[in-house]
């Protein structure tokens, strides 16, 4: 029974530290998220001592190397019957089609 009791305390005493240490960890993660670090100055490379800009990613520079401050996508609503029309003259236009054994199809 004292076996059973100590094992009981000593999980409890874990447990309150775990618990403990959780929190200082998310009070002090809150606290760095907030927190403001300037731009560091290296040892004096080439590298550091410009100011960084960020680069943009490459999908957001036209030929000449200029930001796009365009839509990237831009989509138009379509119909069934558009798009099936669309679809249908890709299909005939294909090579591997033959004009020859093409039936009227049922427009239903």
């Amino acid at each position: 029974m004292l076996l059973h009791l100590l094992y009981i305390i000593a999980f409890t005493t874990l447990a309150v530290i775990a618990v403990a240490n959780l929190i200082r960890n998310l009070v002090t993660l809150g606290i760095d998220s907030q927190r403001f670090y300037p731009p560091s100055r290296g040892n004096g490379s080439s590298a550091s001592s410009h100011s960084r800009q960020p680069v943009p990613h490459p999908e957001f520079l036209d030929d000449s190397g200029n930001v796009i401050n365009e839509p990237l996508l831009v989509m138009r609503s379509m119909t069934v019957e558009d798009a099936r029309e669309r679809l249908d003259a890709l299909y005939e236009s294909s090579p591997g089609t033959s004009n020859l054994n093409s039936e009227p199809r049922d427009e239903a």
